[in-house]
């Protein structure tokens, strides 16, 4: 029994290119900026002597820099998913990320395979543009997921300030130094931003519309609101809080709910799949008497359509709001 080792090393390129991308991320960076370090990378730096405008700069400029460049073709695509996970890299840099790790994959497949110089080149360039995107939408899913966390808990914090007399900016600047990143930053720009005269309300809206969190956007309201016409915005942020745990709680038991469907979805898309992979490793030669048919590679993009189409229709419907 002849053995091909092609699809193997097609996924072991693909690997190679999230580790790769992850591994020039903290070379550059540097450990502090991974979202498994559990410091406050503002505090951080201000700590090394770095003067706390400097600071406020540099922040708002890895904040920002993503959907600025929502104009550049293709890049638009990753420029959303980018500024939710705070990447680093400016765009150019990703860009150029893409093309590096795709010539290395090429190199790979002209090494490891004996597929056609077009069939390389199309490959390499989806794993290099579809290795960076996924590796950027990880980061994203992790970093609002850590978000969406922590907000609840901060919330409690300021409201646990203000009912001591501490006015909203100092509570800000007290719950950016007792909580983790990313929130820490986050918070700690917006106070920065207010102690140099910035309106907290319009800084906490265009954190919220950054994001793209509700419960951000709910926050920025109540401290607008109570900016125009008064009111304890102790309680406010109290009852705040206790909605978005609400949310939070019921979210996590429609995903609970509606997981069976998710992941049915994925094996019925997956298992084709898998068979592809399992009949060519066990005998390469399996469809020879069909591959040159006129109708094969239509078959193929019909097939792979009606796969993802099944993701997506899915996706759909298990994409419950809360």
């Amino acid at each position: 029994m002849n053995i091909s080792a092609e699809p193997i090393i097609y996924a072991l390129i693909f690997v190679g290119v999230l580790a790769l991308v992850e591994g020039i991320y903290l070379t550059v960076f540097g450990k502090s900026i991974s979202l498994n370090s559990r410091v406050n990378r503002r505090l951080e730096m201000m700590d090394k002597g770095v003067r706390r405008d400097e600071v406020l700069e540099k922040l708002r400029k890895e904040m920002n820099q993503h959907m600025k460049s929502r104009k550049i073709p293709l890049y638009s695509l990753l420029a959303a998913k980018a500024q939710k996970a705070a990447i680093a890299f400016t765009p150019t840099q990703l860009m150029m990320i893409m093309v590096a790790v795709s010539f290395m994959a090429f190199v790979g497949l002209t090494l490891g395979t004996e597929t056609g110089p077009a069939v390389r080149v199309a490959a390499s360039i989806a794993m290099g543009i579809g290795g960076v995107y996924t590796w950027v939408n990880m980061k994203a899913k992790k970093r609002m997921s850590m978000l969406e966390e922590q907000l609840p808990d901060a919330i409690e914090l300021i409201v646990r300030s203000l009912r001591v007399g501490h006015p909203f900016s100092s509570a800000l600047t007290i719950v950016s130094k007792e909580v983790r990143d990313p929130l820490a930053s986050e918070l700690g720009v917006i106070a920065d931003e207010a102690a140099y005269g910035r309106d907290v309300g319009e800084a906490l809206s265009e954190m919220a519309d950054r994001l793209d969190m509700q419960d951000l956007r709910f926050l920025a309201v109540a401290v607008t609101i109570q900016q125009q016409s008064g009111g304890n915005l102790a309680e406010v942020l109290a009852g705040l809080s206790k909605v978005i745990r609400s949310r939070f709680r019921l979210f996590r038991r429609v995903k609970a709910i509606t997981a069976e469907a998710q992941w049915s979805g994925k094996f019925l898309s997956g298992f084709p799949i898998a068979c592809l992979v399992f009949i060519q490793l066990t005998d390469p030669h399996y469809y020879d008497d069909v591959i040159d048919h006129e109708y094969f590679i239509p078959a193929c993009f019909v097939v792979f359509g009606f796969l993802t189409a099944n993701l997506i229709v899915m996706r759909m419907l298990v994409n419950i709001k809360v």
